[in-house]
């Protein structure tokens, strides 16, 4: 594992400390790993919910059925086909 090392005020010092040992922390890098995957999963939602409006704005949908999974898969193959033939 990696160290890294943080300066902080006095305030935001004794600020960790009382969250490590209120919150159930071992120490202080288990409190910022675990700030810092907090914030990873919440970068990892705002990023999923964008996709998803991108794709609610993206004009008219069409029916999710068995026909359009094969349809799919056809053209995957195709392309699969295609790659290979031109590599």
């Amino acid at each position: 594992m990696e160290t890294l090392n943080v300066s902080l005020p006095g305030s935001l010092k004794k600020y960790v400390q009382e969250r490590v040992s209120t919150g159930g922390y071992g120490n202080t890098s288990e409190y910022v790993r675990d700030l810092i995957r907090g914030e990873q999963k919440q970068r990892a939602k705002e990023e999923l919910e964008a996709l998803i409006m991108e794709g609610i704005n993206s004009g008219p949908s069409s029916e999710v059925n068995k026909e359009f999974w094969e349809g799919l898969k056809a053209r995957v193959t195709q392309r699969s086909k295609q790659r290979k033939k031109s590599s």
